[in-house]
C-alpha cells in the first residue's frame, strides 16, 4: 500500500496529513483518564515544552511562561521542564505537522484550535484534559473551550483570546470631520475622506498572507454568515457561490480605490501598526495581538488617539451585521504518551497558568484578552478597556476562517487575497482557484 509513502511525503513539504498517515503503534492511543495526583513524583520527571514567544513583542508573554514553569519546578522537587522556543508560523505549519504524523511531539506544546486539534484528536496525539480540569474545578471558568472541544472532550486549553476589528486614529477622524462609519457606504465614504486629506484610509502590510485575510473575513461573514464555511468545509457549499464572490469583490472595491498602501504587499508585518501610531494612516483592521504594539510605552506619538469599533454593517448579507470576529484559539496542548507521573506534573502546570491571578497578568503585561472570567480588571489601559467594551457588547461572534479549513485553503485564500491586492487576479478567479483546491481536499477526506 502506498499510505505510508505518501505519509512521508506530505510530512516531507509540511502539508496536513490525513489521519491515516500517522503510525499504528501504541503511541496513537491516548492516555488513561488521568487524575490530580498530590504530592511530588515518585522520581525524576522532565517535561519537554515547545512556545512561540520569541519576537520582542512577546517579551511578556514568555516572562510569564517562565514563572509559572519556575513555580512548578517549586511546587515539584525533582521536575524540570525543558523549554524550546521557535517561529509560530513553523510550528504550527510545518514542525508540529511533521511531528503529529511521527508521533514525535513535545510533551506541551503550542496548538492552535478547531481544525488542527480535530485532525490531532482523530489521529489520537492529544491527552484528553477533562478529567484534569473539572477535578481542578476550572471548566467553566474559561471564556470558551469551543475550539479545543471535540465530542464533548476537551483536548487544549486556551491561554488568551482575540478580537479582530478596526482601530482608528481619533485625531485624524476629528480633524476631518468624520463619525464612526457603522455601514458599509458610510466606511467608503469616509476612506473616499480620508485619502483626500492626504491620509492612508487602511493600514495594511500583506507580506504575510493571512494577514489580508483578517478584514476579508468579517466582509465574507457579512455577506455569507457564519455558517457558510462549515458549509463549505462539509461540501455542500462553494466558495464560487454568489455570497462568497461578492466577498472578494468588496475587498477588491477596496484595493482599486487605493484606500490600501501602494506598497502593501512588501510590508512586513510590523509597518501597518506604525502606520497607524505615526499618523499616515487612519485606520487598521487587525487583531488584539497587536495591542501591546499598540500601547506600549515607545509606541508612538498618537498611541492615547487610537479607538477601536466594530466592523460596519453590510445591508443585504446573510451574515449577523454587527458579529465580532472573536475566538480563544491559541493555547497549550499536551500529548497522549505522557506517563502518569508526567500527567501529574502537567496537573500541576495547568493549576499554576490557569487561574485568576495569573490570567490578570496577562491582560495587564501582554495585553492578552484573557482566556479566562476575571473579577478585577483595575489598571487596564484605556484603549484595552475600550476593545473588552466592544468585545462585551457584540451580539454575536464568529470564528476565523482557519478554524473551519486545512492549512491547504488557508494558504490559498491568502494568495488568493495577496493577488486581490496586486490586481493579477479577479474575485472570479480567486473564488474559483480556491474552490479547486478544495475540491482536491474533499476528494482526498473520502
Amino acid at each position: 500500500m502506498i499510505k505510508r509513502f505518501a505519509c512521508a511525503a506530505l510530512a516531507a513539504v509540511m502539508l496536513v496529513p490525513s489521519a491515516g498517515c500517522f503510525n499504528e503503534s501504541g503511541a496513537n492511543k491516548p492516555a488513561a483518564d488521568p487524575s490530580v495526583p498530590q504530592g511530588s513524583p515518585s522520581g525524576p520527571v522532565t517535561l519537554t515544552l515547545r512556545h512561540t514567544q520569541i519576537k520582542e513583542s512577546a517579551k511578556a508573554r514568555l516572562r510569564i511562561l517562565q514563572d509559572v514553569v519556575s513555580k512548578t519546578e517549586r511546587d515539584n522537587p525533582g521536575l524540570k521542564f525543558q523549554l524550546e522556543g521557535i517561529d509560530e508560523i513553523i510550528n504550527r505549519d510545518q514542525k508540529l505537522k511533521a511531528e503529529m504524523a511521527t508521533g514525535t511531539t513535545p510533551d506541551i506544546f503550542e496548538i492552535f484550535g478547531g481544525s488542527d486539534v480535530r485532525l490531532y484528536v482523530k489521529a489520537g496525539r492529544l491527552l484528553d484534559l477533562t478529567p484534569i480540569i473539572r477535578e481542578l474545578g476550572i471548566e467553566s471558568q474559561f471564556q470558551s473551550l469551543e475550539e479545543f472541544t471535540v465530542d464533548g472532550k476537551v483536548y487544549g486549553l486556551p491561554f488568551g483570546g482575540y478580537s479582530e476589528a478596526l482601530y482608528y486614529n481619533k485625531s485624524i477622524f476629528k480633524e476631518l470631520g468624520l463619525d464612526i462609519p457603522t455601514t458599509w457606504d458610510e466606511l467608503m465614504q469616509a476612506a473616499d475622506k480620508i485619502k483626500k486629506g492626504g491620509y492612508t484610509p487602511f493600514a495594511l502590510s500583506a507580506k504575510d498572507p493571512w494577514i489580508a485575510g483578517m478584514m476579508w473575513n468579517t466582509i465574507m461573514d457579512r455577506y455569507a454568515g457564519t455558517d457558510k464555511l462549515a458549509r463549505i468545509a462539509a461540501g455542500t457549499d462553494k466558495w464560487t457561490d454568489p455570497d462568497m464572490v461578492a466577498s472578494f469583490r468588496a475587498y477588491s472595491e477596496i484595493v482599486k480605490a487605493g484606500y490600501f498602501p501602494a506598497d502593501a504587499l512588501s510590508q512586513s508585518d510590523k509597518q501597518q501598526a506604525k502606520d497607524l501610531l505615526y499618523g499616515k494612516a487612519a485606520m487598521l483592521f487587525t487583531g488584539t495581538w497587536d495591542l501591546a504594539a499598540l500601547t506600549g510605552d515607545n509606541a508612538g506619538p498618537y498611541k492615547n488617539d487610537l479607538g477601536y469599533f466594530s466592523f460596519p454593517s453590510i445591508p443585504g448579507g446573510a451574515g449577523d451585521l454587527h458579529a465580532l470576529n472573536t475566538g480563544y484559539s491559541n493555547g497549550f496542548g499536551f500529548s497522549s504518551t505522557l506517563s502518569q507521573d508526567q500527567i501529574a506534573m502537567v496537573t500541576s502546570f495547568i493549576r499554576s497558568y490557569f487561574n485568576e491571578a495569573n490570567q490578570k497578568r496577562i491582560l495587564l503585561e501582554d495585553k492578552t484578552l484573557p482566556s479566562m472570567k476575571l473579577s478585577d480588571f483595575s489598571g487596564v489601559d484605556p484603549l484595552i478597556s475600550e476593545v473588552l467594551q466592544v468585545v462585551g457588547n457584540a451580539p454575536s461572534t464568529f470564528r476565523a476562517f482557519d478554524y473551519y479549513m486545512p492549512y491547504k485553503i488557508n494558504t490559498k485564500v491568502g494568495i488568493g487575497l495577496q493577488e486581490l491586492i496586486g490586481q493579477i487576479r479577479s474575485p472570479e478567479a480567486v473564488a474559483a482557484e480556491i474552490q479547486a483546491v478544495q475540491d482536491s481536499v474533499l476528494r482526498d477526506e473520502k
